[in-house]
């Protein structure tokens, strides 16, 4: 096998490891139903929501990945956020609550953050668990890398990859002067877009202008124009027939990625990293970046001009680098070897699940190893419960649900499962993410129920493994007014 084959051999086995299994969406929601209780039995906080946001609901997350949940005290009805004083005053009586009540370990509660926010252990796998209050920003950017997964299927894989490579290196850990996974992110968007030929476009050509700055008013006006204005722009920019496809295999891209960034710290003493346009922009000509006071510029294109690698500092900096020419060497040695990619790819954790020539599973209830059994033996064809969300609709009696009751009912953001429609309702999330109305698709006794999605104008095709040849910038990107066309949700890799 030559080294080109290895790497992408070795590359997707690291996939199959660390891509969620049916038990872990099962698991995080069951850690989201057991906050929203802990929630409703705190006086100060009861008609609010728990909703999650980051990489669960962007499809970015591992098997081990940490859970983001945010608390919405405005009760969906106006996008507004409670003064810090008054967050970490709710924080701390969660805190309590949550200590009052059990199963919840290595309770930190960090009020002096720029976010104050909770951290907690779930005792569910033990998984992570940021809690902040009404971190209306994170959810509308977990959206927008959920959407970004729709364009090109190699986004979400690279991310995962990406972010395993960083964590195996040391440097995705901001509490050390790091990388923040959400930085990890804007770097795989930014080579996708300066990759030849291109595989996103520039986010202004989805988004023509800061998100954030449209996050006002009724919070379910604001949220269906953003997913408007992308869904029209996504739509725009897939059928572009001057599209020039982009046939890299994931070795290629991942390698590219790798020395891409190699010099990644001599670069940024004079250039910034800006997704929102696609390309390096010159700090020194960029007033809204000056006065230049960081080791490292990655522009939050959500967010402008707020920097994701803040956290950043110079000598680490220099590690950062020092880690992607490492990689970089091995990557393109001659005589590469599972056996010398692994140490560098994935930590130790992870790299005995690939001591084997396949990786193994465990169980959910005791996790031993099963090596003899394949790889895909607990992995659903159709992932279940993932952010491929489906619309819940309420259990009516007796009959099947009509289109103006279902909108009365509102719609919710629940998983898909290849259940029928009657259990379908079982396997909702109370009061999962909200979503606006939209016009549900009248349901076809030829397709199976729990296939219905929500019907869209104009449809949004899979995702094709399709480039971009630069021209689409040039043209202007397409603005919906507010009521216009249908909220658009994408469908996920089948």
């Amino acid at each position: 096998m030559n080294s080109q084959n290895q790497v992408e051999s070795t590359l997707k086995e690291i996939l199959e490891v660390v891509k969620p299994l049916h038990e872990d969406w099962v698991t995080r929601f069951k850690i989201i139903n057991e906050l929203r209780e802990v929630v409703q039995s705190i006086e100060n906080l009861r008609g609010a929501t728990v909703e999650p946001f980051g990489s669960f609901v962007s499809n970015l997350f591992s098997r081990w990945g940490d859970l983001d949940i945010s608390i919405e005290v405005s009760f969906g009805q106006c996008v507004s956020s409670a003064g810090k004083k008054r967050k970490q005053t709710l924080l701390g009586e969660l805190l309590r609550a949550l200590r009052n009540q059990g199963g919840w370990s290595r309770l930190n509660f960090i009020p002096s953050a720029r976010v104050p926010i909770l951290k907690i252990v779930s005792k569910w796998q033990n998984i992570s668990c940021d809690i902040s209050i009404d971190n209306i920003q994170g959810e509308i950017k977990s959206k927008f890398l959920f959407w970004l997964n729709e364009i090109d299927g190699r986004f979400r894989d690279m991310v995962l990859l990406v972010k395993e490579w960083a964590k195996a290196n040391g440097i995705n850990n901001p509490k050390t002067g790091t990388f923040n996974s959400y930085s990890l992110s804007l770097l795989v968007i930014f080579h996708f877009q300066t990759c030849v030929p291109p595989i996103l476009p520039p986010l202004k050509d989805i988004y023509p202008t800061n998100v954030v700055d449209d996050l006002t008013g009724a919070k379910v006006d604001a949220e269906r124009h953003i997913a408007q204005v992308c869904s029209s722009n996504i739509a725009r920019f897939k059928s572009s027939t001057s599209r020039i496809v982009n046939r890299s295999s994931l070795s290629e891209l991942f390698i590219s990625f790798i020395a891409k960034f190699s010099e990644i710290n001599l670069k940024a003493s004079e250039l910034g990293i800006c997704t929102f346009t696609g390309q390096w922009e010159y700090i020194a000509n960029n007033t809204r970046w000056l006065p230049r006071t960081y080791a490292i510029f990655i522009e939050d294109p959500f967010e402008q001009p707020e920097n994701s690698a803040r956290a950043v500092g110079q000598k680490q900096l220099v590690k950062i680098a020092e880690a992607f020419e490492t990689t970089r060497r091995i990557l393109i040695s001659a005589n590469i070897t599972r056996n010398t990619l692994l140490p560098t790819l994935v930590g130790p954790q992870r790299s005995r699940f690939l001591i084997k020539k396949h990786p193994t599973v465990y169980s959910n209830s005791n996790y031993r190893y099963y090596p003899n059994t394949p790889p895909q033996a607990n992995r659903v064809v159709q992932s279940p419960l993932q952010t491929q969300y489906h619309l819940w609709q309420p259990p009516y009696k007796n009959s099947r649900p009509s289109t103006s009751q279902m909108q009365h009912e509102g719609p919710r953001m629940v998983p898909s499962t290849p259940k029928p429609w009657s259990q379908f309702a079982r396997m909702r999330v109370p009061n999962g993410p909200s979503l606006p109305n939209h016009q549900f698709q009248k349901l076809n006794p030829s397709v199976p129920q729990n296939q219905v999605q929500v019907q869209v104008q104009p449809q949004i095709q899979r995702a094709r493994t399709e480039g971009y040849n630069g021209t689409f910038g040039s043209k202007r990107p397409h603005q919906v007014q507010h009521n216009q066309g249908q909220m658009w949700r994408p469908k996920y890799d089948k």
